[in-house]
């Protein structure tokens, strides 16, 4: 093994110093590169996809720099700022927002940024045309007019912008909500909702693709971000070159290679031999072991990141509430941190993240209490697991085999802990971009554990409607399948209710009912690190856990 890991990171050494390089030009290892850059495709829900997805595009608007925490800038949620949109006004009698456009914008294909790029973006979100309607979901979030399920209907009408979004003129668009909700600018914020250069999409499309999917999905988002794609080999690199015009100031970094490398003990070592710049997904071992190697910076924040298992309602023996209860009981949560973390994580108490308006820790906690998790698989009709292996297929517990070194330890944990009590758990690894299709897709995965899901809208009842509404009600992540009718319905009075009280308190009811349920087991929160050498700093945290490589500055 000592060999292999030694030649693997020989090779990367020699890959990462070939050709000459500029004194501006910085190397990540991650463990992936997109799989897709289409936010309305099947890799939306991957975070090296969402990473590709931010770098090209731009939102409309985005969050004010905040506090700083461990040496990176979090953001101020209370105060938005515009990014290609200047300013904006709401008339409330009519729910309208009025939204001025930043002039002067071009992107990488020279076309310049104005009104009809807006209009063709919520039109595409419109269509419902994608494998995974993000840019519809974000729109229904916020209450836009004419974003409600009907478009999934078979009348063509409904699928239309009509008078809901409209142009005034080359620099002035109108957004129509249909009934009072706060989320419309945190949403414009989210990487679903960024802006398309409509004249390059519209040259790729054809007659069975007239959205452009295949094209963004396997060649390219156009955009009017801060970089320009230069070129893309999926499950190997992915490399962007600065653009001197962007709007907010020409980059630091005059081209940035993300190279995949599925082990961590590789990346740390690369970044250890001063081969690469800046290293995403050490384990937290490997963070802790550089927090004080000279030349190098460890940063992080407590931001949304967390570990959960899911079972599938759709799947038997899943649907039995008594063994989702046991398998609640029977986590050892303590093990897991102290073995997968080392210490750098805390029990999740919730299923919104603690960090966020809105949380609030579930009455119905669950504790490490085997004798509890026996007793329960007793009523659930399957005492000792008698029973249990006519599900064995369901039982198989899948995770993302390029985290391995961050999950193995945490699953061969919880492998063993369910079968001491007589659950057949058996493990089931299996390759990123495939989790990502059969989560966010298909919904078929019957038992998972998930690290990599974080509601990026900054809300409680965001988290709630993104994951545990019903789909045909709006739940666009809902991928273990759950359904309450009467949580949909307490949410749709939610997400409108004015008083801010009154809602925490209906969320805080809802948060309880889906704890009650199992919807999801929470296991631990942690935090976001990176690793990056002396030359690299300016990093700031935003709610999808990707870095914007326009902030960063680079020193020679």
């Amino acid at each position: 093994m000592k060999t292999m890991i030694s030649t693997a990171t020989a090779a990367l050494c020699a890959l990462a110093i070939a050709g000459p390089a500029m004194a501006q030009d910085i190397l990540i290892l991650a463990e992936d590169v997109p799989a897709g850059l289409n936010y309305d495709g099947p890799a939306a829900a991957i975070p090296s996809s969402q990473q590709g997805m931010v770098t090209l595009l731009e939102p409309l608007v985005g969050y004010a720099d905040g506090e700083t925490e461990d040496g990176v800038t979090l953001p101020d949620f209370n105060t938005f700022e515009g990014r290609l949109a200047e300013s904006w006004d709401f008339d409330e009698a009519s729910l309208t927002w009025t939204f001025n456009l930043r002039e002067g914008v071009s992107g990488c294909g020279g076309a310049t940024f104005d009104a009809d790029d807006v209009i063709y973006t919520f039109q595409r979100a419109k269509s419902v045309s994608g494998a995974a309607p993000i840019g519809w979901f974000l729109s229904n979030v916020a209450s836009i007019h004419g974003f409600g399920p009907e478009v999934f209907g078979e009348d063509p009408a409904a699928k239309k912008l009509g008078d809901s979004i409209v142009k005034v003129d080359d620099y002035t668009v109108q957004i129509r909500q249909a009934e009072p909700n706060a989320l419309l600018l945190p949403v414009l914020t989210i990487f679903g909702l960024l802006i398309f250069d409509k004249e390059i999409m519209e040259a790729n499309a054809t007659e069975a693709d007239p959205w452009s999917h295949d094209y963004v999905n396997n060649t390219g988002a156009p955009g009017f971000g801060g970089y320009c794609l230069e070129s893309w080999a999926k499950s190997e690199q992915i490399t962007y070159s600065a653009f001197p015009d962007y709007y907010r100031g020409a980059p630091d970094a005059t081209r940035v290679s993300v190279r995949r490398v599925p082990q961590s003990s590789n990346r740390l070592v690369v970044l250890r031999s001063g081969q690469a710049d800046l290293v995403t997904g050490l384990t937290p071992r490997e963070f802790n072991s550089i927090a004080d190697v000279d030349g190098l910076t460890v940063a992080g924040v407590t931001g949304n990141e967390n570990l959960f298992i899911h079972m599938n309602f759709d799947v038997a023996p899943f649907d039995n509430i008594k063994l989702r209860q046991a398998i609640a009981h029977a986590i050892p949560f303590e093990q897991i941190i102290a073995t997968g973390y080392f210490g750098e994580a805390t029990k999740w108490k919730g299923l919104v993240p603690s960090t966020y308006p809105g949380y609030t820790p579930a009455a119905a906690g669950f504790s490490y209490d085997p004798d509890m998790a026996r007793t329960l698989l007793a009523e659930a009709g399957y005492a000792d697991g008698a029973g249990l292996e006519a599900f064995s297929d369901a039982f198989a517990l899948s995770y993302v085999a390029e985290k391995e070194s961050t999950l193995g330890p945490i699953v061969n944990v919880i492998q063993t802990a369910l079968r001491d009590v007589g659950i057949p758990a058996t493990l089931d690894p299996i390759p990123q971009t495939q989790y990502g299709d059969r989560q966010l897709v298909k919904r078929d995965l019957p038992f998972a554990v998930n690290d990599q899901e974080k509601p990026i809208g900054v809300d409680s009842g965001y988290a709630i409607q993104l994951f545990f509404v019903s789909p045909e009600n709006g739940g666009l992540n809902n991928m273990v399948n759950y359904r309450n009718a009467e949580l949909d319905a307490m949410w749709a009075k939610a997400r409108i209710d004015p008083d801010s009280a009154s809602r925490d308190a209906t969320l805080a009811t809802i948060q309880d009912m889906l704890a009650a349920d199992v919807a999801w087991l929470p296991i631990v929160e942690y935090r976001t690190q990176w690793a990056f050498s002396e030359n690299v700093s300016g990093l700031k945290w935003y709610p999808d856990n990707s870095i914007r490589y326009s902030d960063l500055k680079i020193s020679e």
